[in-house]
């Protein structure tokens, strides 16, 4: 996963001040409305309360990148993103409270009241905020911009250009570089320039900025933006539009002495890279401590039904190619991987990419009747419960893993994998996943599992991340086979 330099945040921390204020106000008035007192930091357990909205307000707000776009939203996504910021706040202030287990007395009813409110006012602000600013853009002077394209691009070029995020430019001119295309109209906007005329354009009337739009298989046109930024000109030069750079995640920075265009699948902040990386350290030890309570009751019935080891371990792939050894609650008899060159007929997944099959003679205890039908014994029950995988919090631990990624190929799976498989391992591999939660023994398209990894990674966030672990106990409570 490609790190980018904090900051994008800043454009917006007009928003997330107004949505810091609308939770302290939802917290207010929630006390408020149950207790009649003026304010809960009066009280010494409600101003931890307001201690810990905040701080979960900022964490929540800066991890999940809840403001990105936010310009764009229409009222429905911008209510489901008020909503989604709630409940994850909601769930950090809980888990918190349950944590930290103070004994102090306060009401259940007024943390959930400011939840109901928090979304109330905040949308509403988020709202009216939006309109203050378009109402705004509207009425101050707007920088004039030249467009600098070639007849195929110039009307997505100046569609593109009217229709940009902030609304700070006014459309005076274009200039074709390929045709004389001038006293004719682009979308309203007068053709006032050829190749060989766009300085003598500019000097006629004044023109504060410029975007230059071409193919990409032209030259970079050097002598023509020095030319237009020595006049006094900011240039914009485009490299993509967004939908040329399909999934990718695009930034432009420094490499040494280069100025440069960096492309990555997933692009995440060191903030959002450690606060993954501590959650994994979290979860790691506390699934460690539940390794150790299982291996008491699972190593002695794993080696009384199969003699050997209780640990199963084997070589994997993990994130960019880096080889480590898994650890599993061992499920299968010792010979389990020579018999499964024997089996390879009756993989579920043809192409060889991943091994699965019904009714495993492999697994402990997995019988087929006479009869046709199938005895599940105790490796079975592992399975079924994916008990074996909690050995892999050490894994996690160690950080060859983390909680939620891509599960990790074997080495000859690996081996088979095309460029575009590859994908799947530009992240730490995970105890579980997008995939994973999507019904795993349902799918047995390998393309499909690569796309649903793929979105993974291109989506990542930490309100994902925790909305897949959430899932992931409830498919494995529930036993929908998704595990």
């Amino acid at each position: 996963m490609y790190r980018k330099r904090a900051g994008g945040w800043l454009k917006h921390l007009d928003f997330i001040v107004l949505d810091i204020l609308c939770l302290q106000a939802a917290f207010l008035l929630a006390f408020a409305v149950c207790t009649g007192l003026s304010s809960p930091y009066a009280n010494d357990a409600y101003q931890e309360i307001g201690i810990i909205l905040l701080l979960a307000c900022i964490c929540v707000t800066l991890l999940s990148d809840a403001f990105s776009g936010v310009l764009k939203r229409g009222r429905y996504e911008e209510f489901a993103a008020m909503l989604e910021q709630a409940c994850l706040i909601e769930a950090v202030i809980i888990i918190c409270l349950f944590t930290l287990q103070k004994e102090i007395s306060y009401s259940r009813f007024i943390i959930y009241l400011t939840g109901v409110l928090y979304v109330c006012i905040g949308y509403f602000v988020r709202c009216l905020w939006k309109a203050i600013l378009s109402r705004r853009r509207s009425v101050v002077e707007r920088h004039s911009l030249l467009v600098v394209t070639e007849q195929a691009l110039a009307e997505q070029a100046v569609k593109d250009a009217m229709e940009q995020e902030t609304g700070q430019f006014l459309v005076t001119g274009v200039a074709i570089l390929d045709s004389d295309m001038r006293n004719q109209e682009i979308l309203g906007v007068p053709v006032v320039a050829k190749v060989d005329s766009v300085a003598e354009a500019v000097c006629r009337s004044w023109v504060d900025e410029a975007l230059v739009v071409l193919p990409k298989e032209r030259p970079y046109p050097g002598k023509l933006i020095e030319q237009l930024a020595g006049m006094g000109m900011v240039v914009h030069f485009s490299v993509f539009r967004a939908e040329e750079a399909g999934e990718m995640h695009q930034s432009v920075g420094r490499f040494g002495d280069y100025t440069v265009l960096t492309t990555s699948i997933s692009i995440a902040t060191p903030v959002q890279q450690l606060a993954k990386r501590m959650l994994d350290i979290v979860g790691g030890a506390i699934g460690c401590l539940i390794t150790g309570i299982l291996f008491l009751f699972l190593a002695p019935a794993i080696f009384i039904t199969s003699p050997g080891p209780i640990f199963f371990t084997q070589e994997r792939v993990g994130r960019n190619g880096k080889r480590f050894r898994i650890y599993k609650f061992r499920s299968m008899y010792m010979d389990a991987e020579e018999r499964k060159k024997e089996l390879l007929k009756l993989n579920q997944h043809g192409d060889g990419l991943m091994f699965k099959m019904e009714a495993d003679p492999r697994i402990i205890g997995c019988k087929i009747l006479p009869d046709g039908r199938v005895k599940k014994g105790l490796g079975n029950f592992i399975r079924d419960w994916s008990l074996d995988e909690f050995p892999q919090f050490f894994n996690v631990l160690k950080g060859d893993m983390s909680l939620v990624g891509t599960r990790p190929p074997t080495l000859d799976e690996w081996e088979r994998y095309e460029p575009h498989h590859r994908a799947r391992l530009a992240v730490r591999p995970g105890i579980t996943g997008l995939w994973q939660v999507s019904g795993r023994s349902k799918i047995t398209d390998f393309e499909e599992v690569v796309r649903l990894d793929t979105k993974y990674i291109v989506d990542w966030s930490m309100a994902l991340d925790l909305k897949i672990l959430l899932k992931t106990v409830k498919v494995v409570i529930f036993r929908d086979g998704a595990m």
